[in-house]
């Protein structure tokens, strides 16, 4: 195998890795293997830099204030309500023919009015709840450490014989914390006075006191709404005195105090007392080390599926993270980060994926609405989840898209008069109307999104081998809207999508809105080949209407234009690369099967700017660079995000460098993008090492999936490296290595071992 040896088996190491016992200089495991959480010898200043946990659905930050020990409470159902004159889609459809004659005609600018008049309007912005707080007299002195743990979710603050713990129960739905100290003597309050709360809020505040202690309401209504929301908690005191203390409750002389919170979004009225009642009943199982065991249970089983070691120096690796990050270039930065990422992912999805913030925010101006954003964010942060074994992230991906089903078709009725399902650019999670768009981002005419959107779902299906039912008919729904949609030809016969919009840019010769972006085409024809597929019974109708869709246009800069109709000019630097979309997560462009059209898709890379340097911008860069097998553009992406300050001490990120406006992008991606360089497959095909960056000398990633079914392991060193294939169906995929290609055959059950060159 032209320089790549394949065994039935090895010799495993320490750790379980089988492992070429000639590995010349490879450093598979550390003295002390790469550290799973983070440190930090202050508490925060500020809420950016405050500690993450979260389940999902609810979420907190910790700040390990022994002073002012203030939890800020989110959770995903919290979004501001507004004026809900213009949450529908706009009705078009009547219009559509008109608008698509003037467009074929050459009017460029066409687009541009195809609206009802509406004003912008933005989806409800997600917001915090409020913040448990407990303030006594001062902590003695002695040292102080603050840190999180990413196999638990635990955050643990100690300062002298002072330590608080919290951490958020996946298995219980409930914020937990308890705070040990000799005499412990605090007032405990919940306070919703937070950064760009509204004037006009209704707050009522009230405590009773219980059997075990302290039972703690807080009511909010949103002015000028019948919607509320309601935290509750339960304190209960080791020893010492429980007492009221309006709004709140004071104990003192105390050994320990256990906190149990829980926030509900409403109407009308929460039951306080019910809520009580079920926090208590909660205790009935032990505890807070029972809880926190249920919880791990969970939560561990999940984060440790994946493993990365970069061979670190140990006192890198021992660094707080705000001091690790002035290392940019230190592998101890990218193996932490990549836990941290992954950790961040996992505790942001349950009830629904991330959003731009994952689930945490601690002001309510959060920008751009703190929404899920479609056409480009949602996906970038949850590109691990197949790969990155977190099934956990895809459900909720897929809650979140099922949910929303029934108000994606009525998109496709009202803008374009078809039957299936367009879906929105923008959605807060709890509508999936497409009502947010502008002249300049007419983002109700993009009709990629319904197959951007499903893509992790069908990556998950060739992961785990199954077809969900869910995603069958999801899929159907948008090879019905293409039957309607697609009706109008080019002069060659080919179907033309027509508009057509590239997110979020424009030609620069045209306006917003055009014909044939190159991301609508590779989404209508994958959607169709793919819907084929789960449906056999209307395979040749939607792959015949597949088949007519007009190819890429390489244009004279020799690159992938991103509008594939005759005479629309690229608009280069910008931070979006959807016209990419057929490299990275598609498989339609590749090195392999379409060398030409991979070499002017990295013409196309080449020639892309980065705009405003978003961080997601630079990472979408990094993914699309890897699949065409550039280290050196993968290195220079990921050094500016390592290198422009983008990570606040909570290692969560920010869009913009010098740590810009909250945003979980960076910290969510880069865990696809250290995968990637390493480990890519289809359904057919097994890549390693094809665009290993030289900073990644040595090290190894365990447990990544594959989608023809199988767990890698990959040890590597400056020369050679060893890779697991765990296979858990029968199969013969090709394999590419930089040794060379050949076919791999592989029986479910069966490991194979194979020893390969590093370049």
């Amino acid at each position: 195998m032209s320089g790549t040896s394949v065994d039935s088996g090895g010799a495993p190491t320490a750790n379980g890795a089988p492992v070429d016992p000639n590995l010349s200089g490879a450093q598979v495991t550390s003295s002390t293997g790469p550290v799973h959480g983070t440190w930090e010898p202050r508490p925060a200043g500020r809420w950016e830099d405050a500690f993450l946990s979260g389940n999902g659905r609810h979420g907190a930050l910790v700040f390990g204030d022994p002073d002012d020990d203030r939890v800020i409470v989110t959770h995903h159902t919290l979004v501001r309500p507004g004026d809900d004159r213009y949450r529908r889609p706009p009705q078009l459809a009547a219009g559509l023919p008109a608008l698509q004659d003037r467009l074929l005609a050459g009017d460029l600018t066409a687009a541009e009015t195809f609206t009802d008049g509406r004003p912008l309007q933005w989806v409800r912005s997600f917001h915090p709840a409020f913040q448990t707080r407990l303030r006594g007299t001062p902590a003695p002195g002695g040292p102080y450490r603050r840190t999180v743990d990413f196999t638990t979710g635990e955050i643990t603050a100690v300062h002298g014989d002072r330590t608080s713990r919290v951490f958020v129960s996946r298995a219980d739905d409930v914020i937990v914390q308890r705070v040990t100290a000799p005499g412990l003597t605090l007032g405990l309050s919940l306070d919703p006075r937070l950064p760009g709360a509204p004037h006009g809020l209704g707050v009522g505040e009230g405590a009773v006191l219980t059997a075990d202690g302290a039972l703690l309401g807080l009511r909010v209504r949103y002015p000028g709404s019948d919607l509320a929301y309601t935290g509750v908690t339960l304190a209960v005191a080791e020893g010492g005195t429980t007492r009221l203390a309006p709004p709140g409750a004071r104990i003192e002389g105390a050994t320990a105090l256990l906190l149990l919170t829980r926030v509900h979004r409403h109407t009308g009225e929460l039951d306080v007392a019910a809520e009580g009642r079920a926090l208590r009943d909660l205790l009935d199982g032990g505890s807070y080390d029972d809880l926190l065991a249920r919880h791990t249970a969970e939560h561990r089983t999940a984060y440790t599926r994946v493993t990365l070691d970069l061979a670190a120096d140990p006192a890198e690796r021992a660094l707080p993270g705000s001091e690790l990050l002035e290392h940019p270039e230190s592998p101890a930065l990218l193996e932490r980060l990549f836990a941290a990422g992954r950790y961040h992912l996992l505790s942001a999805s349950g009830m629904f994926p991330p959003r731009l913030t994952g689930l945490w925010t601690g002001d309510w101006d959060t920008a751009w609405a703190g929404a899920f954003t479609n056409d480009a964010n949602l996906n970038l942060q949850t590109a691990s989840a197949a790969a990155g074994a977190l099934p956990e992230v895809t459900e909720a991906h897929a809650a979140l898209i099922h949910g929303q089903l029934a108000d994606w078709r009525d998109n496709a009725r009202a803008v374009f008069g078809a039957r299936g399902a367009v879906a929105p650019a923008h959605t807060d999670g709890e509508s999936g109307h497409a009502y947010h768009f502008s002249r300049e981002y007419p983002l109700h005419l993009w009709t990629a999104g319904a197959d951007w959107l499903l893509k992790p779902l069908v990556d998950h299906d060739e992961t785990y081998g199954t077809r969900d039912p869910r995603t069958a008919a999801a899929l159907a729904e948008v090879a019905l809207f293409y039957e309607d949609f697609l009706t109008r030809t080019d002069p060659a016969g080919n179907l033309v999508i027509v508009p057509s919009y590239s997110p979020e840019n424009r030609p620069a010769n045209g306006g917003w809105g055009a014909i044939d972006a190159a991301m609508d085409l590779s989404a209508a024809r994958h959607a169709l080949l793919t819907a084929a597929a789960y449906h056999p019974e209307h395979a040749d109708r939607w792959r015949a209407l597949a088949d007519r869709l007009p190819p890429h246009r390489i244009n004279t800069d020799g690159a992938l234009a991103e509008w594939a109709w005759p005479g629309l000019e690229d608009s280069y630097d910008h931070r979006h690369l959807s016209h990419l979309y057929g490299v990275w997560p598609l498989d339609e462009i590749n090195p392999y099967d379409t060398p030409g059209l991979a070499e002017a898709a990295h013409r196309a890379l080449e020639l892309r700017g980065a705009e405003n340097d978003s961080a997601h911008g630079h990472l979408h860069h990094a993914l699309v660079a890897a699949r065409l097998r550039d280290a050196d553009r993968v290195a220079h992406a990921l050094d500016q995000v390592l290198k422009g300050d983008f990570f606040h001490a909570s290692l969560m990120s920010a869009h913009y460098p010098r740590r810009d406006v909250y945003n979980a992008d960076a910290a969510h991606t880069l865990p696809a993008v250290l995968i990637e360089t390493l480990v890519q497959s289809t359904p057919g095909r097994l890549v390693l090492l094809p665009a290993l960056p030289d900073r990644l000398r040595a090290g190894e990633l365990r447990g990544v999936r594959t989608r023809f079914g199988a767990e890698i392991d990959l040890a590597w060193s400056r020369t050679r490296a060893t890779a697991v294939v765990r296979p858990s169906r029968t199969t013969r995929v090709e394999l590419r290595t930089p040794s060379g290609t050949e076919p791999l055959d592989l029986v479910a059950g069966e490991d194979r071992v194979l020893h390969l060159r590093t370049r």
